[in-house]
């Protein structure tokens, strides 16, 4: 009997990453962010001390890369009123748009990418969680920090509270300094520029765009040096876990596929192997004339009987 395929036999494919499938991702990691924000709001000491502490930590090491650069920018507003664009907008416009890219233009990388910044993103929001760590520029004045964006609030739409429009800082975790995710999503960023930007530009790019990125959030007073080396940190820890990640999300849909095959007729899979059909109650093909070999009912289905026969002479 030779082997058929017809409609709706056939091996299912991986299924095809749809927008509407990957817009409920970008919904739950602001879901937890906004958690994280209403977690921390409630510890500002707790997050001040943390802030402080890191300060202790830089001067043992002796770091102190925010202190020239955040007098340059606060000196310079040539240099400040950009920078404060910079931190305001393009961690908003340039993510999202490589995700867009990367899923229309570079598919077959897509969801390793987007699991990758996806893993790290949900590393960092449990690090705003529980290390709430207030920036620089919400430290007291004695501590040397000037916040550039209140400075030049004038120039942009943003507020003096955050980088959110004027009258919604409140919906900004401003204690979410450890680690920087500007830094880390800017990296993720720059690398997928070099990777698959496919010119000399991009790969340009891929490099300025994240080190501009470090040395604006320290500029504006936003972060502490050892937040970007946080972020940086982070952006490792989930590119090393971003296959485990997709190899548990592909065994959670391979079950639940396994789940939902039998429920759909009852009675199972018709398929015994790729493109091999069964009629209902067959466990495997021509089961019903072995029977018949073997001494089956003489009242078994004529046309089963007699498959394969010769067609009488006329």
């Amino acid at each position: 009997m030779p082997q058929t395929e017809t409609l709706g036999t056939e091996v299912v494919p991986r299924t095809r990453l749809r927008w509407w499938t990957e817009l409920p991702l970008i919904l739950l990691v602001y879901g937890c962010y906004s958690a994280g924000r209403l977690l921390a709001r409630g510890d500002v000491q707790g997050a001040v001390d943390h802030g402080l502490a890191i300060l202790r930590l830089e001067k043992l090491l002796h770091l102190n890369a925010e202190h020239p650069l955040n007098r340059l920018f606060t000196r310079e507003p040539w240099l400040g009123i950009p920078a404060d664009f910079w931190y305001a907008s393009l961690h908003y416009l340039i993510t999202p748009a490589l995700l867009v890219w990367l899923f229309r233009a570079r598919s077959e990388h897509y969801r390793r990418a987007r699991t990758w910044l996806m893993t790290s993103t949900f590393i960092g929001l449990i690090g705003f969680t529980l290390l709430p760590t207030c920036p620089p520029r919400l430290l007291s004045a004695g501590h040397g920090f000037v916040d550039t964006m209140a400075h030049y609030s004038s120039y942009g739409w943003w507020g003096s509270q955050a980088s959110a429009p004027r009258g919604l800082g409140g919906m900004t975790n401003q204690y979410a300094a450890m680690p920087s995710l500007h830094v880390g999503w800017a990296l993720w960023c720059g690398i997928m520029l070099w990777r698959y930007g496919g010119t000399r530009l991009t790969k340009v790019l891929g490099v300025l765009y994240p080190l501009g990125t470090a040395l604006v959030v320290m500029g504006t007073a936003n972060h502490y040096l050892l937040d970007a080396v946080a972020g940086v940190a982070v952006m490792g820890v989930g590119l090393v876990l971003a296959p485990h990640v997709m190899r548990a999300a592909d065994a959670v849909r391979a079950r639940l596929l396994r789940r939902a095959v039998p429920a759909a007729d009852g009675t199972g899979s018709p398929i015994v192997s790729a493109g091999c059909q069964t009629s209902a109650g067959e466990r495997i093909p021509r089961q019903r004339e072995s029977q018949l070999d073997g001494g089956a009912e003489p009242d078994a289905s004529t046309a089963d009987a007699g498959e394969g026969a010769a067609a009488p002479a006329r």
